[in-house]
C-alpha cells in the first residue's frame, strides 16, 4: 500500500500523534512536486497535516477564527519554553529575556516585510489598536471614520475617546457584496471631511471574512491628508501580503489566530514618522523616542514570545501559498454547495479575491443564536453566532486540519435546516 492510500484508510478524528513516522518537515518535502493549487484539493496531503494536531472528537470545530489550536510541534516547544523559563527564574527575566525578545520581534517583523524599527510585540490586536486610538493627539472637533462591521473593542475605545476629547465618530456600513473595489473606496472617501484625522479599516472583516482593498483605501485617504489604522487580526498567516505594500500608517494583529501562536501575543506596526506623537498605553522613560516607548507593559509571559519562532517555522515549512490556497478551497467547497439554496443566505462575497477561509452564512427566519445551537446540539458542529452590523448568521472558520468530509456534514446540516 502506498503512502497516500495508507493515510486514506485511517480514521483521523482526534488523532494525537503523527501517522507519518518522519518529521513534519519531511512530510512536507514528500509533496514538493505538487503546486499549491494542486495540493489545495489533495486530501491525502492535508490528512497528514491533520495528524499533527490533537483534536477533540466531540464536535467538528468550525470556529478557528477566535483561536487556532496549536499543532503538536508548536505545543511541545511551548511547554519546553515554560519549563526552561521556570528553571532559570529571575535570572532569565533580568538578563536573557531582552535579547530573546529582540530576536523574536525581528523575525515576526521580517515575516510581514517590516523592520523592527517600526514594529513591536503586544498582547493582542485590541491592545495594539486601542493604544493608537487612545494615544492619538486628538483635539476637540476632530473626526474619525470607521465601519459598523469593525471589531467591537476598537469601536468602544473610539466612543471613550469621543467622550474624553470631544472627537466625532462617523460610522459607515460596508456592503456585504460589493461590486468593485471602487465602491468600497468611495464609501470611505464620502465620509471624510476636512476635520477627519484617522480612518480605521479592517484588513479582513472579522464577522464575515470580507477582505478590503486596503492599499487603495490608504492611498485615497492619504491624498486627503488622513491617516489610516488597519485591523489585521485575521490576516497574518492567513493570506499572503507584505505590510509596507498596504501603505497604512498603523497596523495591529493577533498571532494566536492564523499563525498558531499560544495565547497572549499581538503585533503593532507604526510608521516611523508617527511614533513620537502617539502616547504610550503605559508610561516609558521620557528620553525614549523609538518605538520602544510604546512597548512597556510590565512583566509578561516570555515563554509565549519564545514559542513564536516555532510557529513561524511551522508556517514557513507548510508554505504560505499552500496554506492560503487550502483555506480558500475549503471555504469555496462548502459555500458553492449552498449558494442560492432554499433559505440559506451567504453574507460573504463570492469572489475568491474578496475572502479566504472565513465566511458567514445565515438562514432566513432563523436567529443566528438558534442556528448555532442547532448546529452544535443536532449535528455536533461548533461555530459562533453573529447578529448585528448587517450580518446575521454563523461565522464559519475552518483550519488546515479541517477535512472535506467534515464540511460535507456541515453542508448537509445547512440544507436540512434551510431547505
Amino acid at each position: 500500500m502506498d503512502k497516500r492510500s495508507f493515510i486514506k484508510s485511517l480514521t483521523l478524528a482526534g488523532i494525537s500523534t503523527p501517522i507519518f513516522k518522519g518529521t513534519f518537515e519531511e512530510w512536507i518535502q514528500s509533496f514538493t512536486n505538487s503546486s499549491a493549487t494542486e495540493l489545495a484539493s489533495d486530501e491525502s496531503f492535508w490528512e497528514g497535516i491533520r495528524s499533527y494536531y490533537r483534536l477533540k472528537p466531540d464536535y467538528i470545530n468550525l470556529e478557528n477564527g477566535y483561536y487556532n489550536i496549536l499543532p503538536k510541534p508548536i505545543l511541545d516547544k511551548y511547554i519546553e519554553h515554560i519549563q526552561e523559563v521556570n528553571y532559570q527564574g529571575s535570572y532569565y527575566m533580568r538578563t536573557v529575556q531582552f535579547e530573546d525578545k529582540k530576536r523574536v520581534t525581528e523575525k515576526v517583523a521580517a515575516l510581514v516585510g517590516c523592520t523592527s524599527e517600526e514594529f513591536i510585540l503586544t498582547r493582542n490586536t485590541t491592545e495594539s489598536l486601542d493604544m493608537i486610538i487612545s494615544g492619538y493627539p486628538w483635539e476637540a472637533g476632530d473626526e474619525a471614520v470607521m465601519a459598523e462591521q469593525d471589531y467591537g473593542a476598537m469601536l468602544e475605545m473610539f466612543k471613550q475617546v469621543s467622550k474624553r476629547h470631544g472627537i466625532i465618530n462617523k460610522i459607515i456600513s460596508v456592503p456585504l457584496h460589493p461590486q468593485s473595489d471602487e465602491e468600497i473606496v468611495q464609501l470611505y472617501a464620502n465620509a471624510i471631511s476636512p476635520k477627519t484625522k484617522l480612518l480605521m479599516i479592517s484588513h479582513m472583516i472579522n464577522i464575515n471574512g470580507q477582505i478590503l482593498p486596503v492599499q487603495k483605501i490608504c492611498d485615497m485617504a492619504h491624498s486627503k491628508g488622513v491617516e489610516v489604522m488597519v485591523d489585521g487580526a485575521h490576516a497574518i498567516a492567513h493570506i499572503e501580503f507584505n505590510l509596507p505594500d498596504l501603505h497604512c500608517d498603523y497596523y495591529g494583529a493577533s498571532l494566536h489566530k492564523w499563525l498558531a501562536v499560544p495565547l497572549g501575543v499581538g503585533i503593532l506596526y507604526v510608521n516611523k514618522k508617527h511614533i513620537k506623537k502617539i502616547w504610550p498605553l503605559i508610561a516609558e522613560g521620557e528620553n525614549i523616542d523609538t518605538i520602544k516607548r510604546l512597548n512597556h507593559f510590565g512583566t509578561n509571559p516570555v515563554h509565549t514570545l519564545l514559542a513564536i519562532e516555532k510557529s513561524i517555522d511551522f508556517y514557513k515549512n507548510l508554505g504560505p501559498a499552500k496554506k492560503e490556497a487550502r483555506l480558500r478551497y475549503l471555504q469555496q467547497y462548502w459555500t458553492n454547495q449552498v449558494s442560492n439554496f432554499g433559505k440559506i443566505k451567504l453574507n460573504t462575497p463570492a469572489s475568491a479575491e474578496r475572502a479566504c477561509a472565513i465566511a458567514n452564512v445565515g438562514i432566513e427566519g432563523m436567529k443566528p443564536s438558534v442556528m448555532a445551537e442547532r448546529l452544535l446540539k443536532q449535528y455536533k458542529i461548533y461555530t459562533v453566532a453573529i447578529d448585528g452590523a448587517n450580518v446575521h448568521g454563523c461565522r464559519i472558520t475552518p483550519n488546515v486540519y479541517t477535512t472535506t468530509k467534515e464540511l460535507d456534514v456541515f453542508v448537509r446540516a445547512l440544507k436540512e435546516m434551510g431547505g
